[in-house]
């Protein structure tokens, strides 16, 4: 019985082993970026920084409203304490109260908290945005890089098949007398050069599918097939690169905002503070023991419980009258820094501007380069068929057909590269202008 349970087991094992192995998934791109998006851990945290920043804006706000606070004490204190002839006592003494405190005026210090909050809030939104935009980015890359590796090894499959066809038909030649040996040799090491670029391009593939399972957040042994493989490239319109949705600039200017509040927050150290304050406190069990003269002179001993509450209003003013410059030396610092968040919201403003052209730039490029490569590939396939044509003819050598095969590589590998590139300069502008959602 054991026996037949470990082997069950082993099968089990083996089984689920296998499974993983043989895992595999269809992706859209649309599915690529939602995978990315749903198992980033980056935007996981830029979405807690955001619950934060909310709930910091909600404590700030508290700020506002009365605190309300509550005591209790007992005592018990020994010797007695002697008061004129008379002992207190307070074996057992106990306090019970609650207490209201109002800030009246804070110098504006709630008020800018609240906009720092504010801010922070901001803040955290055009962050989460940034990193959203930029897991996209990456999963677009990785998507379009891998389909392009792929499309190359197809490529090579079928430069490789060509190369099959055309060994068999020069073996036949050879056989007839009408080739000879080198022109197989030839056509051989032609061969052997595609396997080496056919071998190279598949690892590349898997390399691209193991960046791309790190992207989604797939286990590294799954099978990725992509679905968009048929790309169309559209004439790009209407680019103007304007940056004015992105996140980076939104960030400069709100830390510009926060920095003038800041500026405000240091003054207010300098201005009065005023608070109301308003209490109840019961007390009980105090005793007071001493000894009364009556009317003939006999002293008679008493004793008396105290137990009562005790109301309490107070308004409270503080006034900063010397802090040897420190206030003021407060203000400058908060000054500077105003000034040199400016400075940063200037020279990255430019740069931004700069890499939203560029970005536009390329994608333009990017088109004319597909339309460049797309006749190219259309001359190349028009070229291999007529030299294939005309070698069955012996209308030309050897040399030119492998030339013309040559190209045709090459021209079908710069198709592939300008197709995908500009996918990816697609998805680059959408970024560079703050648009990509």
């Amino acid at each position: 019985m054991t026996h037949r349970l470990i082997i069950l087991i082993c099968c089990l094992a083996i089984a689920r082993l296998a499974s993983a192995a043989d895992s595999s998934i269809t992706l859209s791109q649309a599915e690529c970026r939602q995978m990315a998006l749903d198992n980033n851990e980056q935007i996981k945290q830029a979405d807690n920084r955001l619950r934060q920043a909310r709930l910091e804006k909600e404590i700030a706000f508290t700020s506002y409203l009365p605190k309300i606070d509550g005591m209790a004490s007992a005592v018990y204190m020994v010797p007695d304490l002697d008061m004129m002839g008379m002992e207190l006592q307070m074996r057992g003494m106990y306090m019970a109260g609650i207490t209201l405190t109002q800030p009246l005026y804070t110098g504006g210090k709630i008020r800018t908290g609240n906009k720092l909050a504010r801010i922070g809030v901001e803040c955290a939104e055009q962050e989460q945005r940034k990193t959203r935009m930029q897991v996209i980015a990456d999963a677009d890359n990785a998507y379009w890089t891998y389909i392009s590796v792929l499309s190359k090894v197809k490529m090579l499959e079928t430069y490789n098949a060509q190369m099959d066809t055309l060994l068999k038909q020069v073996g036949t030649a050879v056989k007839a007398g009408m080739g000879t040996e080198n022109e197989l040799l030839r056509i051989s090491a032609k061969q052997s050069e595609i396997t080496y670029q056919l071998q190279k391009a598949r690892n590349g593939a898997d390399l691209c599918r193991l960046a791309l399972c790190n992207v989604t957040g797939l286990p590294f042994e799954t099978t990725i097939t992509p679905t968009d493989t048929v790309i169309q490239a559209t004439e790009p319109v209407a680019l103007d690169g304007d940056i004015s949705m992105r996140p980076e600039l939104a960030l400069l200017q709100q830390q510009v905002e926060a920095n003038e509040q800041q500026i405000k927050l240091a003054r207010a150290d300098m201005l009065p503070q005023l608070a109301l304050s308003a209490g109840y406190t019961y007390y009980g069990n105090v005793k007071v023991n001493g000894m009364n003269v009556d009317a003939q002179g006999n002293y008679i001993p008493f004793t008396q419980k105290f137990q009562d509450g005790i109301g309490l209003v107070m308004a409270s003013l503080s006034i900063p009258i010397l802090h040897w410059g420190e206030n003021t030396k407060k203000v400058k610092k908060a000054k500077i820094e105003l000034y040199n968040s400016r400075l940063d919201l200037q020279r990255n403003t430019r740069l931004l501007n700069i890499e939203a052209r560029q970005a536009t730039q390329n994608v333009i490029d990017g088109y004319n380069l597909v339309q460049t490569a797309q006749t190219g590939c259309r001359q190349a396939d028009e070229n291999l068929r007529v030299m294939e044509t005309r070698y069955r003819a012996s209308m030309c050598t050897l040399t030119d057909l492998l030339d013309a095969q040559s190209q045709w590589q090459q021209a079908h590998s710069n198709r592939i590269e300008a197709l995908t590139q500009y996918k990816i300069y697609q998805t680059e502008y959408l970024r560079a202008t703050g648009t990509l959602e």
